[in-house]
């Protein structure tokens, strides 16, 4: 299948026909989510080395060690390093306490509220992984909304946004810059113009994109935002469940006199849930699956009118009323809140499974009264329903199991806890780590050591030439360092990892390898360097921060980086243009997708507590993605030339 281009003749062969199929697998595969995506990558691997055993693949077979490469790769170890390091600083509760401070701060002035928003998540997320960054500050924020009378909707979008352009001030802000940069280090023995980046590679850049990105935000963003959570709405009203939530009594004669709770209703006939006891004057919530019930007790369910009015045609209950505010469905005598919101992560253990499957009620002595998932909430026949990622749960427990909901890395509870449990006499020591990590690597000690020994004449001071450390070696010594004084425990390094991540990059990183050797990268980049008949180089650089950022929009930003980086090369190759500038328009425009909730895993964390709908982010985020490619290219183009 010979392709005329002006510079020769191009040709499609099998093995690339193999390796667009994989891709375009996978594409479907993360776009439908059909499958989880550590179970997508792990498919990428199987298909190629299946395929490759034969030769199909390319000239040379793929080994079984060939397919399984990704693990080995230094960047998927770099950031399983970076996220044990990330979970320690969460550990000491340091970015918690700057939370509160920010609150102190604004207040109920929205500007204000924005400002510390935006002043906290974006510079910490240079130097901690973004996404824990806001794992950690959504309850921080929602709680700054609520106290500040502020729809979280207008507070939410703005944290993730913020924290992708503060993932870009260094190389460990995110993990596709670290994936980037292992990528361009193999491309590098082809293109000697590319290079593993260094530390502060892209930080003058990184702070245009963060300043003129707040400033968006701070200006026009918020502005584009509707209040999707009104202000004074609570639980109740702003998941419209007033009709599914109904007061019965239990009549002398009911049969499900003397039952307990938890075998007074069949959830295989009736789609309800007994979420109160209330018995002389006095309200019991979870756990009460072994309360016995009892003539005149007044039982407070979650269930549509018809299962209500079946209850009541069979003579089994007696309507008494509706709760309609949260007030209503919390008891008197406990102050703390019976009620939140919480969202569920990669690497939940409730990814793919139902309210049912996942026993989720038995195991927390929690009741899911709702839950939003992609912009649409659900407030019955919830049991089946498979739960994914960034799903949020409406959920009514007890204070204490609410407590461990919160202390647990499956969930994210939108609402700080009281008296959380941090290990703040630990923030000394994870401070000097991570200074550790960061120093080791960002300081030039070839010309550190160089200069001393000119100064002093001590020939010791050169041995600081051979001192440089790459970001793997420094990252895992500092997760030694955490474990060794006490900042995390040997079992919670594991708890740490995303390992759905982990094994995503082990599976696209042999994908990205197989496009490069196959000639697929040579013939998609020599069909974008068409264009430079009709641009000039800068236009192309363009095409491709903005192609990316689609791409991004709908599969994993890892998977963009991998897939664009060897095209995006080869373009620059077959136009004449440096191919470094290239590699950093894919980074920066795979590590800042603001266009859809699916596309970078933050958003995915606001999406839920704020209500938002797939629209709000096009709204908001299309013109901020065109207002940074055009900032992003013209950066690239003076800081490096092209």
């Amino acid at each position: 299948m010979p392709l005329a281009a002006e510079s020769g003749t191009l040709t499609v062969t099998p093995q690339m026909l193999v390796v667009f199929g994989i891709i375009a697998i996978a594409l479907v595969l993360f776009i439908t989510e059909w499958l989880p995506i550590d179970v997508t990558a792990i498919l990428i691997m199987v298909l190629l080395m299946v395929l490759g055993a034969d030769g199909v693949v390319n000239a040379t077979e793929i080994s079984t060690s060939e397919g399984t490469s990704g693990f080995s790769s230094s960047a998927t170890i770099t950031v399983l390093a970076m996220l044990i390091l990330s979970s320690g600083i969460s550990q000491t509760g340091v970015v918690q306490i700057l939370g509160r401070k920010m609150a102190a701060f604004a207040g109920d002035d929205l500007d204000k509220q924005l400002l510390a928003t935006i002043g906290i998540s974006g510079p910490i997320s240079g130097f901690i992984n973004n996404t824990p960054v806001v794992a950690i500050l959504v309850p921080v924020v929602s709680d700054i909304a609520h106290k500040g009378k502020t729809s979280p909707s207008k507070l939410l979008i703005p944290l993730s946004y913020a924290s992708m352009f503060g993932g870009m001030l260094t190389l460990i802000g995110t993990s596709t810059n670290i994936l980037a940069s292992d990528v361009s280090a193999r491309l590098s023995t082809e293109y000697p113009e590319l290079h593993q980046f260094s530390m502060f590679e892209f930080t003058k850049l990184g702070i245009v994109v963060l300043v003129v990105g707040s400033l968006y935000l701070m200006t026009i963003g918020h502005r584009l935002l509707p209040e999707r959570v009104p202000v004074e709405e609570d639980y109740v009203q702003e998941y419209a469940i007033e009709e599914y939530l109904t007061e019965v009594v239990v009549d002398g004669d009911s049969p499900i006199v003397g039952t307990t709770v938890a075998d007074a209703i069949d959830h295989v006939e009736f789609d309800a849930d007994i979420l109160q006891v209330v018995r002389d004057d006095e309200e019991f919530i979870e756990p009460i699956a072994q309360k016995t019930i009892r003539e005149g007790d007044l039982l407070r369910l979650r269930a549509d009118r018809d299962t209500v009015q079946q209850f009541v045609d069979r003579g089994t209950l007696t309507l008494a009323g509706n709760p309609q505010t949260d007030e209503e469905l919390e008891p008197d005598e406990v102050t703390d809140q019976t009620l939140v919101e919480i969202v569920v992560p990669r690497g939940s253990f409730l990814v793919g499974e139902s309210l049912e499957t996942s026993t989720f009620r038995q195991r927390y002595d929690a009741t899911v009264l709702a839950f939003r998932s992609r912009g649409e909430t659900v407030r019955d026949h919830m049991e089946e329903r498979r739960i994914r990622v960034g799903d949020t749960l409406l959920v009514q427990a007890a204070p204490d199991s609410i407590d461990r909901l919160s202390q647990n890395d499956d969930f994210i509870v939108a609402h700080e806890p009281e008296e959380p449990d941090y290990r703040t006499e630990k923030i000394p020591h994870a401070a000097a780590i991570m200074a550790g990590v960061v120093g080791f690597v960002a300081v030039p000690w070839g010309t550190v050591g160089t200069t001393l020994t000119g100064l002093t004449g001590v020939g010791a001071f050169e041995a600081l030439s051979a001192l440089s450390l790459p970001i793997l070696v420094t990252a895992l010594a500092g997760v030694v360092a955490m474990v060794a004084t006490g900042v995390l425990k040997p079992t919670e390094i594991y708890d740490a990892v995303e390992w759905d991540v982990i094994f995503l990059l082990a599976g696209i990183i042999p994908l990205g390898i197989a496009l490069e050797q196959t000639g697929g990268a040579d013939l998609l980049g020599s069909l974008v360097a068409m264009t430079g008949t009709y641009l000039p180089p800068l236009g192309v650089l363009w095409v491709f921060y903005l192609a990316t950022g689609l791409i991004t929009g709908v599969i994993s930003n890892n998977a963009s980086v991998v897939l664009m980086l060897p095209v995006a090369v080869q373009t620059a190759d077959q136009i004449g243009a440096n191919p470094f500038a290239f590699v950093l328009a894919v980074t920066f425009a795979a590590s800042t997708a603001f266009l859809t909730p699916v596309g970078y895993q933050t958003n995915l964390f606001v999406y839920g507590p704020g209500g938002y709908k797939f629209t709000d982010f096009v709204r908001v985020g299309a013109p901020l993605q065109l207002l940074l490619s055009i900032v992003t290219v013209l950066g690239i183009n003076f800081f490096w030339g092209l």
